[in-house]
């Protein structure tokens, strides 16, 4: 009886407290996605890895994958760090503060260093950045699914996605246009990525408005070592999460072709900050206005159905890329690559959150994180070397087989959790 009290006390908590903590999750994921988007999409860090290195399609894959490496090493230590907490708001500030240092270290290597010395220095950031981004994708994500119910969740990052891609594409513009210019160089890309950090720093700060319930119960404090052996219990537990992470993984393998798109999109129209700018806007524009689409169709029909439906835009979209040359046609297939990847992110973590018991749930996020990440460190350097090897078209094949098969495991062997 009193642990149904504590439930409807909790419950009727997160209710009296949503419209404050939407709104303060809604701006901060505007600015910090408006920043991070300039880090993470295909078109920008590729392209200046590629300047940097003298048009090293192994550089370019051996960045994208020690960005992914770090997120891959530690949303289990995240997990471990707040699942025992009643609040993690204060591990997240902390997480979140030391990502946008990150991003700074990558924005001051460009003006401040020369030579080898610029790429060994974003090397080493994306690593630090990626190491943050693997816990910071456990709390948040645990975070947002103690203050926002599960049937507002499609609503809050539809309309956070959207407005993030409106200042994205706005912003991808004007640097392309004005700091990166016809020929672009390292200080036009390290104060474009400045720009990303003073973005993400404001929106960190919109979170001293969230209100964060405290939870009647949470996991009794444990060694990571001994929480990590509990692990093959969980999984056996909820075999529906098992086989979704695993698809989800396979799936993840097709982001191999990411930063290749705009190296084999420049063959034909070339990569001037001008077109930078505008495939970027792109890019992020389809982002932002498929984002009210997805979170619409989420909160009616499920995340299931929006994860398979942006596999397929994903896989159209990457075939029409191989026997696109012209302008047009390839700023379309970015608008089809950026809503489907949205779609894909949006579907895949949200998804997670929808298994199983919330105790367990930091350690099922962290999980399902790192298979994905581990998958994400893997795919770059495969396309790395399939680039250099056979070339770009095998990237994209073999992304598209990836893609194919995480989505076919799902649609066979996954039911729709929201009706378990």
């Amino acid at each position: 009886m009193a642990q149904r009290h504590a439930e409807r006390r909790y419950d009727l908590q997160v209710q009296r407290d949503l419209p404050r903590n939407f709104y303060a999750h809604l701006g901060h994921g505007m600015l910090g996605q408006t920043g991070f988007r300039l880090i993470n999409a295909p078109t920008f860090l590729p392209a200046y890895i590629m300047l940097l290195s003298g048009g090293s399609e192994m550089m370019v894959g051996l960045a994208l994958s020690v960005q992914a490496l770090g997120m891959m090493l530690t949303p289990l230590l995240g997990a471990n760090l707040i699942e025992h907490r009643k609040r993690v708001l204060p591990v997240g500030f902390l997480i979140g503060a030391m990502m946008r240092l990150s991003v700074l270290f990558i924005a001051l290597s460009g003006l401040l260093l020369g030579g080898t010395s610029v790429l060994v220095a974003i090397l080493v950031s994306l690593t630090l950045l990626g190491l943050f981004q693997g816990m910071q994708g456990v709390v948040f994500n645990f975070l947002m699914s103690k203050v926002i119910p599960v049937k507002k969740r499609g609503r809050l990052t539809g309309l956070r996605n959207f407005l993030a891609g409106i200042t994205s594409a706005a912003v991808a513009w004007l640097g392309g246009h004005y700091l990166l210019g016809e020929v672009p160089t390292a200080a036009g890309y390290s104060y474009t990525f400045l720009l990303a950090f003073v973005l993400t720093s404001i929106g960190l700060l919109l979170l001293l408005f969230v209100r964060e319930p405290e939870p009647p119960t949470v996991k009794v404090k444990l060694g990571l070592v001994q929480r990590l052996g509990e692990v093959p219990q969980l999984l056996r537990e909820d075999p529906a999460f098992s086989r979704y992470f695993l698809a989800r993984s396979l799936a993840t393998m097709g982001r191999m072709a990411m930063p290749f798109y705009i190296l084999f999109a420049g063959q034909s129209i070339g990569l001037s900050g001008q077109n930078l700018g505008i495939i970027t806007f792109a890019f992020t524009i389809a982002g932002t206005v498929s984002n009210l689409a997805w979170g619409s169709m989420a909160d009616r029909h499920g995340f299931r159905g929006t994860f398979l439906l942006s596999i397929a835009l994903w896989v159209v979209s990457t075939l029409v890329l191989l026997v696109a040359s012209s302008q047009w046609l390839i700023i379309l297939v970015f608008i089809g690559i950026g809503a489907a990847v949205q779609g894909f992110q949006n579907s895949s973590i949200n998804l997670t959150l929808e298994f199983g018991d919330r105790d367990n749930l930091p350690m099922r996020i962290a999980i399902a994180n790192t298979a994905s990440e581990l998958a994400g460190t893997l795919g770059p350097l495969l396309g790395g070397v399939l680039a250099a090897l056979l070339g770009y078209e095998a990237v994209f094949i073999a992304s598209i087989v990836f893609l194919i098969i995480g989505g076919a495991v799902v649609r066979i062997y996954v039911p729709e959790p929201r009706k378990r």
